[in-house]
């Protein structure tokens, strides 16, 4: 640990620091079971003990694109300890600011509660909602869970509309005049007589058409999309294009997912969208795990069960819907 970090761990009082280490210890993957058990005694020992742990990954999950600011790119193997010494710091010095709580703001933690663009949007969903917003002379707009759109008027009102974060599937039809054009993120998606399935997360986007055509627009790269076919881009640029089975895509529609030979730390990824809290893999080599499943949305809380038989995985639970599997 660097002197900077030290001495930010020495202005916390002894629970809060012993609170940092379990989670640096489990976010880094490497946590065997017997310090699993050693933690379980440790956050058995004490109520507050436990909401200390909670408040660390909280603050973790916060700091996820900060700690990696003007960061330079270390060898593989250094990088996980590299993020974990950025971001305790980080964490030390965004709490004792005003500016930490400006960037909390911008990202809340584990998503609690709506960011500042998200409370800006003309219509957003909650934790498992979904919702159709059915537009005069525009698309018709289904929104998945933590989802959140807005309308430019300036621009031609339902015409042109942003995907802030979260995912909607949109339907163009052929009596509307105009194309319909939507941003997220770094990018854009052009469309008419055409339905597609977009999501946000960050500046990462995964658009994906089911019937017509699509054109994806990010700077001075295009793509053009036609029935079953998917592209993703982020600020790294455009990837390519890949045939995809669109009733998995759009499973959620009908209160459905579905993983088909999905390593495990990408399945929780995408069922911690539908939950409060947080579902923490702290065993990288489980995370690597493929995962079979197919469950209603409504159940998502049975999958930690599901997890549980089907790996013989570890369960811990804490305050404030946050799951530890090892």
């Amino acid at each position: 640990m660097s002197a900077s970090s030290q001495q930010t761990s020495a202005h916390l009082d002894p629970v809060e620091r012993e609170a940092r280490h379990w989670m640096m210890r489990f976010a880094a993957g490497n946590a065997d079971r017997s310090e699993l058990e050693n933690f379980k005694q440790w956050s058995a020992q004490n109520p507050a003990h436990a909401e200390a742990f909670a408040r660390a990954c909280r603050l973790w999950e916060a700091l996820g694109p900060a700690g990696e600011v003007a960061a330079v790119q270390p060898h593989p193997r250094a990088a996980t300890g590299a993020l974990m010494r950025r971001r305790a710091f980080l964490g030390g010095a965004l709490a004792a600011s005003a500016a930490g709580a400006a960037y909390l703001a911008v990202r809340p933690p584990l998503d609690l509660w709506p960011s500042v663009s998200e409370l800006r949007a003309d219509y957003r969903t909650g934790i498992g909602e979904q919702r159709r917003v059915a537009l005069a002379g525009g698309p018709s707009v289904e929104l998945n869970t933590r989802t959140s759109i807005a309308f430019d008027p300036a621009a031609g009102g339902s015409a042109h509309m942003k995907l802030i974060s979260g995912e909607a599937a949109v339907s163009v039809t052929p009596e509307m005049t105009k194309a319909i054009e939507i941003s997220a993120a770094s990018g854009r998606v052009v469309a008419t007589d055409s339905t597609f399935n977009l999501r946000c997360d960050g500046d990462r986007v995964v658009a994906t058409c089911l019937s017509g055509a699509i054109d994806i627009r990010l700077g001075e790269h295009s793509a053009q999309l036609r029935a079953d076919q998917q592209v993703a881009y982020s600020s790294d640029g455009l990837g390519p294009i890949r045939t995809i089975d669109p009733a998995v895509v759009t499973a959620w529609k009908d209160g459905l997912l579905i993983f088909h030979s999905t390593p495990l730390a990408e399945a929780v990824a995408e069922i911690n969208r539908y939950r409060s809290g947080r579902i923490i893999l702290t065993n990288a080599a489980l995370g690597q795990r493929l995962f079979n499943a197919r469950f209603r949305i409504k159940n998502i809380d049975g999958i930690v069960t599901q997890i549980q038989e089907a790996f013989g995985a570890s369960v811990t639970t804490l305050p404030h819907g946050i799951v530890l599997l090892s």
